[in-house]
């Protein structure tokens, strides 16, 4: 019999085999790995038509029923993380596909949310980069944050340890989301805002960490980015489709926010003509929230571990 073949979509650092131990698995499987996103469906197809197990990072890579009905030869495809929206569950429990996830930890998009924060206040780019053409010393003023306030708008597990690194700094510390309770909000030592826009017009900081959904989708819009003050800054790595992305570039061109720290993005990898990579007072990332040595060993690892347990028969974290 010809051994398995697994497709790992997306390897952009070239991480799947550097991270992880895929010699468990012997002569049973081939890894194949992409560095390259595809960018249509059919060039996805094209690569990956004969492969029996595919890894899909994150929720990059959307597999509809459309897709799926493609791959007639898949029969395993593992996610990293425990949650996906871009895969059809009920077309892949009918083409007999079984989906899985990995363990991820919320550190590294906190970490990253703080990188964001503190190069925007701090101007660290703009003052790296004269340094190094050796132009003009010191052009930019920081902006503090002790005394300072930071808004949140999701306090669940990565937002909570957001709102704790606020306080360390000895920020004043505020949440909404619509379903925050005084309770929790105590439980983090943070003031539950009243309201979403009392939280917009009163932070000097705003950052995002909400799930994407039906009621979170825009759920700043032109008329909310407006409230901001002309001295906030707004950052978001959690979900592009929060903010609206035209009404987000309209007050940056403006100047009427401080700045904005992006690490989420309407269509990723970001096209090279897009917008965003040239609009003014953004520090922006490709997405990196996740991306750190650990997590990549745990993902990876994982899904090696995923792959033996499928063959063998043994339970896996199936995701539905």
């Amino acid at each position: 019999m010809r051994p398995l073949r697994c497709a790992v979509l997306d390897d952009f650092q070239n991480a799947a085999t550097a991270f992880a131990d895929w010699s468990p698995l012997g002569d049973r499987v081939d890894v194949v790995t992409y560095d390259e996103h595809f960018a249509t469906q059919d060039a996805l197809v094209a690569a990956i038509a004969d492969a029996d197990v595919v890894v899909t990072l994150r929720e990059r890579v959307p597999f509809p029923a459309a897709l799926l009905n493609r791959l007639p030869r898949l029969k395993l495809l593992i996610a990293s993380g425990m949650r996906n929206s871009v895969i059809d569950y009920a077309a892949a429990r009918a083409n007999g596909v079984t989906v899985c996830g990995t363990e991820s930890s919320g550190t590294p998009p906190v970490e990253l949310t703080w990188a964001l924060l503190l190069g925007l206040a701090r101007g660290i780019v703009q003052e790296n980069d004269a340094l190094r053409a050796g132009g003009r010393w010191q052009s930019t003023v920081g902006a503090d944050l002790h005394g300072r306030r930071l808004g949140l708008l999701g306090l669940g597990r990565i937002g909570g340890k957001v709102a704790a690194v606020g306080l360390a700094f000895g920020m004043e510390v505020t949440a909404w989301s619509q379903n925050l309770t005084e309770e929790r909000a105590a439980e983090v030592g943070v003031t539950l805002a009243r309201t979403k826009e009392d939280l917009l017009a009163s932070s000097d900081f705003v950052s995002i960490h909400l799930a994407l959904s039906d009621r979170t989708r825009n759920l700043l819009g032109a008329r909310e980015l407006a409230l901001l003050k002309p001295t906030a800054y707004l950052v978001n790595t959690s979900r592009a489709a929060i903010v609206d992305q035209d009404a987000l570039l309209t007050v940056l061109r403006e100047g009427r926010i401080a700045g904005a720290g992006l690490d989420v993005f309407d269509t990723e990898p970001l096209p090279t003509d897009h917008p965003l990579r040239t609009a003014p007072r953004l520090l922006a990332t490709p997405h990196l929230g996740y991306v750190s040595r650990a997590n990549y060993e745990r993902y990876y690892g994982q899904a090696v571990e995923a792959i033996g347990a499928w063959l063998s028969g043994a339970p896996i974290r199936v995701l539905s």
